[in-house]
């Protein structure tokens, strides 16, 4: 299964602490606020990739998988043409926000099923890029 998705990748960063419920738990909030918008457009590119679309109930993939994930992302313009986008975000945490998303719009029921990872960011306009920013995303039983 291969499928783009079109906006900003976003980083799942670390959780900030906002303080205490009334119950005494501590309330803890994403410290990424592009996070939301990037796994929203990653669920709904999978809904639109599947026939039937996606839910959490109807698990496409039950084994273990491969996955191979470009991320496009827009070229700073201190960039030198031809560079690549060695610096932030992070890619560890771009695949993290990625498979969070794969995992609650049914992709696969836990991210643990994945056993080979290739995962690669590019600028728009390089080498395998998309046109804006986004990503394209294969899954495939290994």
């Amino acid at each position: 299964m291969t499928f783009r998705v079109l906006g900003l990748p976003a980083t799942q960063g670390s959780k900030r602490f906002v303080g205490l419920s009334k119950v005494g738990r501590g309330i803890m909030i994403e410290s990424s606020k592009a996070v939301k918008p990037w796994r929203t457009a990653v669920e709904q590119a999978v809904m639109l990739a599947t026939p039937f679309g996606s839910r959490a109930d109807a698990i496409l993939f039950r084994g273990p998988v491969a996955v191979d994930v470009t991320f496009t992302l827009l070229r700073p313009k201190s960039a030198k043409a031809g560079a690549r986008p060695a610096g932030r975000p992070d890619i560890d945490k771009l695949v993290r926000s990625t498979f969070d998303a794969l995992t609650t719009s049914g992709v696969w029921e836990d991210d643990g099923r994945v056993v080979s990872l290739i995962a690669e960011k590019v600028y728009v306009g390089g080498l395998d890029a998309l046109p804006v920013p986004g990503a394209v995303i294969t899954v495939q039983y290994i």
